[in-house]
This record gives structure tokens, C-alpha cells and sequence, in this order.
């Protein structure tokens, strides 16, 4: 058996695209196991409105009093309530490209004992849906299949997974499986919603950074680039919905000289393939 995971909170106050992400999964998955937090949105009903048996609710907890550990508690929360080998895991603001998920199913039935984990290629939507943020702050790949019958666990803010009690990352392999993620590119009111729910989990920077933007906003980052690549089909109609509202609407600022970095990773990548001083929650296999 082949389980899903994913946790959410508030997905209709903060305009998360749920349901997509949780039809992007089904077809790979004979269950997916979604932790639901307290919220007041009515997201359980929009959950449950998927209307597949596959799909099983557990009622989080989510102590706010953990800060952001709060969201790998609620992840490691979902993950116990599955009763598969392997584990795919979902965020709310993340759909998987329909490509892959021939790609993961093969990529499992292939892994040898030594593999822990198998790797995705991240698209980080930025703006709007037309516009792929591509420098070294965002992550190119991440873990986001595990075995679930070892001692792996989310890890931090529920980013990565890590093994065992010295946390040890994860054995993973590059599997070319594409993710899509839409946490930044809303209409302005989500957005903003999102900036102050995310203001209250990780109240440490947070909120230096929002004096820098007006609400809503987004700050311009190096290296933005057009998309190259077509949306996910199970969320097209979520992606048109929010169209009109999502023009882009980045706070401009000057160039700094820690943007340079980016530049010159940028450049180094392209022509070596490289990308150099990656921070990665996962050992490549």
C-alpha cells in the first residue's frame, strides 16, 4: 500500500488550493491521510467535499504553543495514521504535475533498501502563476516520498524529514517528478491573510520583513523568470478562478550586494550544473 499525507488549517480563510493538491495524489496513492487543525472556515467540509474514499480525515490538535514545530508535530501526526510502506507527502499549497506520478510509483517499486526517501523538482510560483521565482533562498528540491515503516520523522517546520533520534538526513534520490507551489501566488487579500497567519508561527523575522512591504505585497527577489512549464491540469480551474486577482505586485527595492551571490550561483549552475552552497535536508543516493 502506497499512503498520502498532508495537514491544513484554515484552507478557505487562506485561500490554499487543497483540493487540488490533495486529486494530485489520489492517482498515485490507495490512501491519503489528511490532519485537519481546528479552523472555522468550514475547511473539514471542503475536504471532505473531495467526495473519494481514499481520502481519511484525522482532527489535529496543533498547540500554538510549539511555534513553528507546531507544523512537523501535526505532519509526524498524519504520517502515524498511515498503513502504507511508503509515504507521499502533500503540503496544502503544493499540487504534483499529473507527469509525475508514473515517475514516483516506478521510482518506488525501484528503490533499494539503502533509499529513504525520493526526491521532487520544486516550481515556486511567485506573484502570479505566470512567474517562477529560480534563486538559491528557494529550494529546488525537496523530499516529499518516505518510508514509513523506519524511524523517519518531519523535521522543524515540516520542510524536510530526518531519521532517527540524531536526526540524521535522509538517503533520497532525484526522481525528476515535478511539484508545484502556490503559497505566493494569490490574489492580494490571500496573500496578506497568509503573511499574518505566517507572522504568528514564525514571529522571529517576520515581521521586520512585512515593514519592508506594503500588505499584500511581495517583494521583489533576483532571478524571476518566466514559467516554461504548463500548470498541473487537476488545478486549472482553482488557477483561473484566481487569475483576474493574481497580477503581480512586487514592492520594488534596490539591488543589495548579498544579491550578487545569487547571481553568481546562477551563473555557476548553468555552467556546471552545480548549484553551489545549497542548504539540503536530504543526502543525495
Amino acid at each position: 500500500m502506497l499512503s498520502g499525507f498532508s495537514v491544513v488549517r484554515n484552507a478557505v480563510a487562506l485561500d490554499y488550493p487543497v483540493v487540488p493538491a490533495i486529486r494530485s495524489i489520489l492517482d498515485l496513492c490507495d490512501e491519503v491521510v489528511v490532519n485537519v487543525g481546528p479552523s472555522d472556515d468550514g475547511t473539514r467540509d471542503l475536504v471532505t467535499s473531495i467526495g473519494d474514499p481514499r481520502v481519511r480525515i484525522v482532527d489535529g490538535v496543533w498547540d500554538s504553543s510549539l511555534g513553528r514545530l507546531v507544523l512537523s508535530a501535526e505532519t509526524n501526526r498524519a504520517m502515524a495514521a498511515c498503513r502504507g510502506r511508503w509515504g507521499v507527502y502533500i503540503q496544502a499549497d503544493e499540487v504534483l504535475h499529473e507527469d509525475g506520478v508514473a515517475i514516483l510509483r516506478h521510482a518506488v517499486r525501484a528503490a533499494e533498501a539503502r533509499v529513504e526517501g525520493l526526491l521532487v523538482d520544486y516550481v515556486h510560483l511567485y506573484g502570479d502563476f505566470d512567474t517562477v521565482a529560480t534563486n538559491r533562498h528557494w529550494y529546488r528540491r525537496e523530499v516529499r516520498v518516505v518510508r514509513l515503516d523506519r524511524d523517519i520523522r518531519s523535521f522543524g517546520d515540516a520542510q524536510g524529514f530526518r531519521v532517527g533520534a540524531d536526526e540524521r538526513r535522509l538517503r533520497a534520490r532525484v526522481t525528476g517528478a515535478r511539484m508545484f507551489h502556490y503559497g505566493w501566488a494569490r490574489p492580494a487579500a490571500s496573500v496578506a491573510r497568509k503573511q499574518r497567519a505566517w507572522q504568528e508561527i514564525f514571529a522571529a523575522g517576520q515581521e521586520a520583513k512585512q515593514r519592508r512591504v506594503p500588505e499584500g505585497a511581495l517583494e521583489w527577489t533576483p532571478l524571476l523568470r518566466p514559467l516554461s512549464w504548463s500548470h498541473p491540469r487537476v488545478a486549472a480551474e482553482w488557477i483561473e478562478a484566481r487569475r483576474p486577482g493574481a497580477a503581480s505586485r512586487l514592492a520594488r527595492r534596490r539591488l543589495r550586494p548579498s544579491d550578487l551571490r545569487y547571481y553568481l550561483s546562477d551563473w555557476i549552475e548553468r555552467l556546471t550544473g552545480t548549484r553551489v552552497f545549497e542548504y539540503r535536508n536530504y543526502v543525495e543516493t
